[in-house]
């Protein structure tokens, strides 16, 4: 079957039912979560809500972050989700919240065979960095934070740009192209040369309507104000 995008999509999410629910769109090449994404999703045990996961979906790549911010403790960390399945990827922030890098960590990971997932990327340097620490015949993702340097009211046209260069001259490394604003950016990502794009379960939903007509469209839009009219229950005009 051929692929409805020119691009693997992953799931950005840490709710399983969404999870599950999103599957069944037939273009979800992926997974990403992230411990804020925990937190919304109201997760009580990290490894308990892993396990769900890797068990359900064991045939896909999927990405859990350390949670730590000494080297130390999330070499630790990253062992022990790393031994969830060959499927995971371990996310390790590109630098630690006293901005440090992590290239140092991030190689002695690569190095005993761990998938990384480099994450909170914002600058050419860091994707640099990251892609100097990966192991050669290892498979790593590079998660370049788009829409973040957007919002910062920043173009990230070039960013992107000069990270698909970079990270095409190394084999160990996919590009992955996070914090998706909208479904635009799929598109703009499969366009720059960008491996793979993670999106949240509400811009996947908007996906589904890729393909559909201009009139079809307008049409399911009106049946949506039709369908929230009879709920209100409201009268304009009097008996």
């Amino acid at each position: 079957m051929a692929k409805k995008f020119n691009i693997d999509i992953y799931s950005d999410g840490a709710d399983i039912q969404d999870m599950k629910k999103v599957i069944d769109y037939g273009f979800i090449d992926g997974f990403t979560t992230n411990p804020s994404l925990m937190k919304k999703a109201g997760v009580k045990d990290y490894l308990s809500f892993a396990k769900e996961v890797v068990a359900t979906f064991p045939d896909l790549p999927i990405s859990f972050e350390v949670f730590s911010n000494d080297f130390e403790t999330m070499e630790k960390e990253a062992k022990i989700i790393h031994s969830l399945g060959s499927n995971v990827f371990v996310k390790i922030p590109v630098i630690t919240v006293d901005g440090q890098s992590t290239a140092p960590l991030i190689k002695r990971l690569s190095d005993q065979g761990i998938f990384v997932n480099v994450t909170a990327i914002a600058t050419v340097e860091q994707v640099q960095a990251a892609v100097e620490a990966f192991h050669e015949g290892t498979t790593n993702l590079v998660s370049i934070f788009v829409g973040r340097v957007a919002d910062a009211g920043l173009d990230p046209t070039d960013f992107v740009k000069e990270s698909v260069a970079i990270c095409q001259k190394v084999p160990a490394a996919k590009l992955l192209w996070a914090s998706t604003r909208e479904v635009a950016n799929v598109y703009q990502a499969a366009q720059a040369g960008v491996d793979i794009i993670t999106v949240p379960p509400a811009i996947l939903t908007k996906l589904q309507n890729v393909g559909k007509t201009a009139a079809e469209v307008s049409l399911a839009t009106v049946k949506g104000f039709e369908k929230d009219i009879s709920s209100l229950g409201f009268s304009i005009l009097d008996d």
